[in-house]
Order: C-alpha cells, then sequence, then structure tokens
C-alpha cells in the first residue's frame, strides 16, 4: 500500500516537472515582446476607460500612443492638453494642443413650446422608443425626454430637467468622452468648443422640416429662413435642408445672429446682458444768419410809399390821434358800396 502511494506521487510529480518544462519552452518560443513604455503612459493617463479616445480603454489607447509617430489623431479627452503633454514626454514626442470640447444640447423643445400630440405607453428608453415612431409630438426630430444619455455619462455631467423634460449639461464636470453623443437616437448633442468663461452661441434645433411645419410643431424651431446667414460677417452659419447650423470653429461670438432669429432658435449661454443704449436726442441744424447777398431780389425789402398804401393805411399814418380811424374807413367803405 506505501509503495501504491510513494508511486503515485513520484508519478504525478514527473508530470508536473514535464508540463512545466513543456510550458517554459512555449512561453519562450511565442513570447511577445511588450514595450514597457506602455504600463508608463497607461499611469500617465485618467483611467476612466471611457472610449472617448476612439479606442476600448486606456491601455489600448496607451498601445497606440507607443506605436504611432505622431499624436495628430490620437488625444485624450478626459485628460486634456496636460495630459497628453505628460504622454508626449515619456515617449520624446510632440504633443498637439487642441481646443477643449463639450456637450450641448440642441434642442428646447419643452411642453411650453413643442405641444404633445400622442402618449407613448412603452419601455421608457430613447432609443427604444425612436425605433417604434418619431416621437410624441408633431416633431419627429426633437428630444424623447427619457434620459438615455444621463445613463451613459460616467462623470454625472447631465441631469434631466423635471419640468422642462430635457437633458442639461453641467460644462465644468464634461469631459467631452462623446459617449452621451453615441447614446441619443435623435442626434442632437453635439460636442462644441468650449470657449472662455463657457461662453457658447449654437441653434437649438435638429428640425429639417420646412418652415412651416417646423414653425406648427415647435414655436423656438429653426425655420430656415437665412437671416443669421446673411448678417453673420464671418461666414461661420451654413443653411441646409432647412436648417441652420454655426460652426463653432469660425464663429467669433459676435452675437449678431441671435438678434436676427425670428423664432429665437439661436442659443447664446453665459455672456452678459446687453447694455440698452440710450435713444440719441435729434440735434436741430444751425442757422445760418441771413446776409444781404442770400436774399433774392423778391425777398429784399423795399420802401413802402403812399402809392403801396391803403385807404384805411393812410389815414392810420397821416391822421393825428385824436381823429376817430375807424368811422372814417366805415364812412369811406360806405362811398365804395354806393359808387
Amino acid at each position: 500500500m506505501t509503495e501504491v502511494i510513494i508511486f503515485s506521487i513520484v508519478t504525478v510529480s514527473a508530470i508536473a516537472v514535464l508540463a512545466a518544462i513543456i510550458l517554459f519552452f512555449v512561453a519562450k518560443k511565442f513570447y511577445v515582446y511588450e514595450d514597457p513604455r506602455i504600463d508608463e503612459v497607461e499611469d500617465a493617463l485618467p483611467a476612466a476607460n471611457c472610449g472617448g479616445c476612439g479606442f476600448p480603454g486606456c491601455r489600448n489607447f496607451a498601445e497606440e500612443c507607443v506605436k504611432s509617430d505622431n499624436f495628430g489623431s490620437l488625444y485624450c479627452p478626459v485628460g486634456g492638453n496636460e495630459c497628453m503633454a505628460d504622454v508626449a514626454k515619456i515617449l520624446g514626442k510632440e504633443a498637439v494642443a487642441k481646443d477643449p470640447l463639450v456637450a450641448v444640447i440642441r434642442c428646447h423643445g419643452t411642453p411650453e413650446f413643442r405641444k404633445r400630440t400622442t402618449k407613448y405607453d412603452g419601455t421608457t428608453t430613447c432609443a427604444i422608443e425612436s425605433s417604434l415612431y418619431s416621437g410624441h409630438t408633431d416633431c419627429q426630430f426633437g428630444c424623447l425626454g427619457h434620459g438615455d444619455c444621463v445613463v451613459v455619462c460616467d462623470f454625472e455631467a447631465i441631469f434631466m430637467g423635471d419640468e422642462t423634460k430635457l437633458p442639461y449639461v453641467i460644462d465644468d464636470m464634461c469631459t467631452a468622452c462623446g459617449a452621451c453623443v453615441e447614446a441619443c437616437p435623435k442626434n442632437i448633442i453635439e460636442l462644441r468648443k468650449k470657449n472662455k468663461k463657457d461662453r457658447k452661441i449654437f441653434v437649438s434645433c435638429v428640425n429639417e422640416d420646412k418652415g412651416g411645419a417646423a414653425k406648427k410643431a415647435c414655436d423656438v424651431a429653426c425655420i430656415g429662413c437665412k437671416k443669421c446667414f446673411k448678417v453673420c460677417p464671418f461666414e461661420a452659419i451654413t443653411v441646409e435642408n432647412f436648417l441652420a447650423q454655426i460652426h463653432h470653429d469660425k464663429c467669433k461670438l459676435c452675437r449678431k445672429c441671435v438678434l436676427e432669429c425670428p423664432t429665437n432658435a439661436i442659443h447664446e449661454i453665459n455672456f452678459p446682458e446687453r447694455k440698452v443704449r440710450p435713444a440719441k436726442k435729434a440735434i436741430a441744424p444751425k442757422k445760418k444768419p441771413v446776409t444781404k447777398k442770400d436774399l433774392s431780389t423778391t425777398e429784399k425789402e423795399k420802401p413802402v410809399t403812399k402809392k403801396d398804401l391803403t385807404v384805411t393805411e393812410k389815414i392810420k399814418t397821416e391822421a393825428p390821434k385824436d381823429i376817430d380811424l375807424k368811422k372814417i374807413a366805415k364812412e369811406n367803405n360806405e362811398k365804395k358800396e354806393k359808387k
């Protein structure tokens, strides 16, 4: 019995040693070299694994950074320019600075402006509702209000308004990872350049219907009138499919388009209130002194002679003060009538 146990132990141990030797040589044969800089780059990244860089995770992004010759198409939106500068320093490459982006909700169709015409009775997700029908209002392009964008945001940068039934973005918490952009089935969320003091101007509408139909569906819809296009001095606005689009890379935030929009579809955010200038008083033109040269021959004053005077005027000028002028004038008029 003891011999059987010893034999079993020796056999199993021999098999284990043989397997370990085989695995060692196989590992050496098929060993894949991995650049140690990948670990360093991964440690420099924020480890959000949000996919905003276009890769499944930070590890994959680090591998691509090590392989690539330049960072032209590589950017971590969560870490920003500082993070990319650290990665470039590790790899001995030059970082490309990019403008930070922020998510923008391009729909302002609250129940006040966009009336409900149908009632949805089903699973309350935007993805499912959009696959079943166009929406619960006459606008088939607007926000459905179920908050799929809120669910996918890992940074709690989006919340739903209780009364408006629309999502709102907290600029300071938004990392521009793009998760909400992909989650929205109506494509109303857009990543735009984050300007100083978080100021931005954009068309808060994605309705591509003609002006009349769009205005009937929503009071603040873009009707494609092109007034904003005509007034923009920087060619930052285009109008396609009855919808205006403000390109954030060309916009200089002059706000002229905001005043021209007849439906208030263009929104300006984080700007100071416009100063109302007092109306200018009309200044009367200064009158020039009239000289003798300016007078025409008809306007020049001529000395009045006795021939130019009427009978009553002659009496007034020639009669003494104690004579009754009215009585004399009356008598002269009676004489004229008798003649």
